[in-house]
């Protein structure tokens, strides 16, 4: 093994602690066998490492202990190479991190995939940085220091997703954790993405951590390591810290359990590692003791052949497949962290409070980036002398080992002001807490810190007391005690990126909303009004406001007042905005185009000519391309393509959508423009043939609802008029109603209408049927469900609704109670779920009909129930119950006009005095002159 104690001055460094551990395991396991190898095999894990020319600096992700130890090294070493376990490509985006607010995430991302499987998109790889941890140290030490280079050395992104999970490897967020976020919670910034972490130091042996987190009295993993690694290290020198974790990293990995894939993986990223490490070294020629190596402990006790700068062994990289990666930055959270990397809640939060003490108790001076938020102006830290190497590879373990942990005398003002704060913070909250409380807080912290052995008490021996002595039984506000104790010890902090490290679509989306005069990068919602009638430049802003209604999730951009729709514009807006809380999602917009409207146009394209597009989702990207893009170039194409998809589709399931869409483009087109468009007048005459080819079997189709034969029936009959007149012909809708035979009883309803719109129904003979229907007591149940069909019917013929209020009103005036209460929910339910956007029309025509008053109810008689009145006669004139005049009294006091008609064709009569009728066969006279018509006529129709 290369690495391993070769003769040398440091060739006995841990002989004493090799024969130490070798006792033990005799005595243990009644002799050396299976452990004895595990523990020597770690202590030769711990000497490989320790040996290696190029320093390894084994961390752990967000650990304070591990930054702190970064920190005291870099300042001690000044090397001028550091090489960083992170994802190769994204180097380029290090340097924007000095103009955000950590913790903030690099992300890799990529929409249009080619060499992974298409259900896979979108790809995105996530890295999270926060102060408290080791790679910021080290990123913000080689930035903003002269001469030191930056390496990073882990596979790419594109790697990620050729060794992902799907082909064996467990993702990091699959790990035991929490139960998964809510929705929409802060946990939730990084959305999907897969997580990778430096240092993930966890152990992978489910009983291992189970028989660490029992005997060490607590509840998860991140208080063990709280507890019994953060603590000791934090005061531990640098040679200590190392083997340490050179010593739990091995332990980790040689108790983990043989999953072939993961541990193929491990073994495969650090081989990647070390190849790239040897290439950097050999172009560059720099000298390994001027290097530093900075890894997850797991990884530094490696034992693959590829491990050390002289190491053997050759691996060959596989090139990255063809898909196009985009990067930037997104905001993170504490909370996002602890949610993606399974960290217990709170953990990250105590973990940068822990950084923050460690900073004042030791007065290291951290790393941090010029020019970020709260950076203050870097100090000239002199180099100082390398430790000898005898030195780094001295045992200190067994000395670290043998020591008893170190009691920390309890804090009792520090204690005590944890205990009135969250009395303080609890009260603030709605519950009941007094100083009796933070009394009892601050005992029970103590009591409980002594039965797990511990002298003072930790962060979360503090939350366990404030939930037993606080919460009790029931949680008066939206926040458990538990969150507030987090809150307290410093919160989910949230990151934000700044304004020169967002992409160029996002810096265009600020740049035109900045007439808004908000601070939209803020998080929060914020109230935007628009008054575009005073100022005119604010239409711009809607317009940016509602595509990003468009594109980003619910709530980033949310419209209280005026509205877009085809032909109409508010000139006063008013919205709510939350750019700054959904600032990952404009980010990854920016990963899509440089501009909204590329990536909108963009979106419409995919959902338009995607496989499973439908001619109402094609008429909908239609009607946004109209809305929101100006011109008519994308909505033609667009609309051409809804011709195409129209034509293949064999079912009518978007019929009431396309039927709804078709209408307000028509009826915009109609006002708008000049003339249709041509795919306009394509669409309406394929849809009627269409439409009509499918009418017959639709109507016995079981799986084609009512809705959906009242939409196609809705289409033929609206748009027959301007199909006609581009050269349809009627017959074919003739025919397909002559074709149609239902037996359900909703459309046989809507037959009937079909018919009656079509003259080969009379009103009168329907509300026959609808008499002889309630008159058959087999058919009176499912009476109900003809009034739906009959309802449905007014999307394709709205004249019929006062015949509809005639059944209805037929129903509850003929029908007794018994007969009538029981199918009266059936009624009810029928009509709300299947025609309640029709409701509306029945209620106005009920209006109309109904007398207004109740009094004149009693007396009402409904007009379909009135008698016929006599028909007028057709020639001269007819007197009026008074004796006077009625008809077209207007001609004969003028009779010039027609006496001109009649000297035109011919006729040489005379008028008839006042108040007579002429005595004989008055009005037939032409004919009876003219009688070859009349022949014509009978011969034609004896043929037919």
């Amino acid at each position: 093994m290369s690495g391993s104690p070769t003769n040398g001055p440091g060739e006995t460094s841990f002989t004493a602690l090799r024969g130490q551990l070798h006792e033990a395991a005799t005595a243990f396991a009644d002799g050396p066998g299976a452990l004895e190898g595990i523990l020597l095999g770690m202590v030769d894990d711990v000497d490989r490492a320790v040996r290696e020319p190029l320093e390894i600096f084994p961390v752990c992700h967000h650990s304070p202990a591990s930054a702190l130890a970064m920190a005291r090294r870099l300042r001690e070493k000044q090397p001028k190479v550091v090489y960083l376990e992170l994802c190769e490509d994204m180097a380029p985006l290090l340097g924007e991190l000095r103009n955000c607010r950590l913790p903030v995430a690099v992300q890799a991302f990529a929409s249009d995939i080619d060499g992974f499987p298409a259900e896979w998109a979108p790809l995105s790889v996530v890295a999270p940085i926060t102060e408290a941890s080791a790679e910021y140290q080290a990123i913000a030490y080689a930035l903003d220091t002269p001469g030191v280079e930056l390496v990073l050395v882990d596979r790419s992104s594109d790697h990620v997703f050729q060794w992902d999970s799907r082909h064996g490897e467990r993702a990091p967020e699959a790990a035991a954790g929490p139960a998964e976020p809510a929705p929409g919670s802060e946990a939730a910034l990084h959305g999907e993405a897969v997580g990778v972490e430096i240092g993930d130091l966890r152990p992978r042996f489910a009983e291992l951590e189970e028989h660490l987190l029992r005997h060490g009295k607590v509840r998860h993993w991140s208080e063990w390591w709280h507890q019994y690694v953060e603590v000791p290290l934090g005061d531990s020198d640098h040679a200590a810290y190392r083997q340490v974790m050179f010593l739990v990293g091995s332990l980790f990995r040689r108790l983990a359990p043989g999953d072939g894939e993961r541990v193929r993986v491990d073994e495969d990223r650090e081989r990647y590692m070390w190849t790239r490490m040897r290439e950097h070294l050999a172009a560059s020629g720099a000298d390994p003791e001027d290097c530093l190596y900075v890894c997850g402990a797991f990884h530094a006790a490696s034992r693959v052949d590829e491990f050390g700068v002289a190491g053997g062994g050759s691996f060959d990289i596989s090139p990255r497949s063809a898909t196009t990666w985009q990067y930037g930055l997104i905001p993170s959270s504490h909370a996002a962290i602890e949610a993606q990397f399974g960290l217990a809640s709170g953990s990250v939060s105590i973990a940068a409070t822990q950084w923050a003490k460690n900073l004042k108790r030791t007065r290291v001076q951290p790393y941090r980036l010029a020019g970020q938020d709260g950076a203050k102006k870097p100090r000239t830290a002199k180099k100082a002398a390398p430790a000898p190497p005898s030195e780094a590879a001295a045992d200190r373990l067994s000395g670290f080992l043998r020591r008893p942990p170190v009691l920390d005398t309890l804090d009792e003002a520090e204690l005590l002001g944890w205990s009135v704060d969250i009395v303080r913070a609890a009260r603030r909250s709605g519950y009941p807490a007094s100083t009796a409380d933070a009394i009892a807080v601050f005992e029970t912290s103590i009591l409980l810190a002594g039965m797990r052995d511990r002298a003072k008490p930790t962060p979360y021996d503090f939350q366990d007391a404030a939930i037993t002595c606080i919460e009790k039984d029931s949680v008066p506000g939206r926040r458990d005690v538990r969150r507030l104790v987090e809150i307290m010890m410093g919160g989910d902090r949230i990151g934000r990126v700044g304004y020169d490290a967002l992409p160029p679509l996002a810096r265009d989306v600020h740049d035109r909303l900045a007439s808004l005069e908000l601070k939209l990068q803020q998080r929060g919602v914020q109230r935007a009004l628009l008054d575009m009638n005073a100022r005119p430049e604010l239409g711009a802003c809607s317009d940016v406001l509602w595509m990003l209604r468009r594109l980003l999730p619910h709530g980033a951009a949310r419209p209280i007042m005026g509205e877009r729709k085809l032909g109409e514009r508010s000139i006063q807006e008013s919205w709510d905005l939350a750019l700054g809380t959904h600032q990952r999602a404009l980010i990854e917009l920016g990963y899509e185009g440089v501009s909204i409207e590329q990536v909108l146009e963009q979106r419409l394209r995919r959902d338009a000519y995607g496989p499973r597009a439908t001619t109402a989702v094609v008429l909908a990207a239609v009607e946004d391309a109209t809305l929101y893009l100006r011109g008519r170039r994308l909505a033609d194409e667009l609309g051409t393509r809804a011709l195409e998809v129209l034509t293949a589709e064999r079912t009518v399931d978007g019929a009431p959508e396309v039927l709804r869409r078709v209408r307000g483009l028509l009826a915009y087109y109609r006002t708008g423009e000049p003339v249709l468009p041509p795919w306009v007048e394509s669409f309406v005459k394929a849809g009627y043939a269409h439409y009509c080819t499918l009418l017959p079997t639709a109507f016995t189709d079981e799986d084609v609802t009512a809705g959906q034969v009242a939409a196609m029936l809705g289409f033929l009959f609206s748009m027959e008029g301007l199909a006609l007149s581009l050269g349809c012909d009627r017959a074919q809708l003739e025919l397909a109603v002559a074709q149609s035979r239902p037996t359900d009883p909703e459309r046989t309803a809507l037959l009937w209408a079909a018919q009656v719109q079509l003259g080969a129904l009379s009103r009168a003979e329907l509300r026959e049927r609808c008499g002889e229907l309630l008159a058959n007591p087999m058919v009176v149940p499912a009476y109900p469900r003809y009034l739906s069909g009959f309802v449905h019917a007014l999307v394709p013929v709205p004249g019929l609704a006062d015949v509809v209020v005639e059944a209805v009103s037929n129903a509850f005036g003929r029908l007794p109670d018994p007969v009538l209460l029981p199918w009266l929910p059936t009624l009810i339910t029928t009509l709300r779920a299947g025609a309640a956007d029709l409701a509306p029309l029945l209620i106005r025509e009920a209006g109309r009909i109904f007398p207004a008053r109740l009094a004149a109810l009693d007396a009402w008689v409904p007009p379909w129930r009135e008698a016929p009145e006599a028909a007028a006669p057709v020639l001269g004139r007819t007197k009026s119950a008074g004796g006077g005049n009625r008809g077209a009294a207007l001609l004969f006091t003028h009779p010039r006009t027609l006496d001109a008609v009649a000297e035109l064709l011919g006729c040489d009569g005379t008028w008839a005095p006042p108040g007579e009728c002429p005595a004989g066969p008055g009005g037939a006279a032409l004919m009876a002159r003219h009688p070859d018509s009349a022949t014509a006529w009978e011969s034609l129709l004896a043929g037919a």
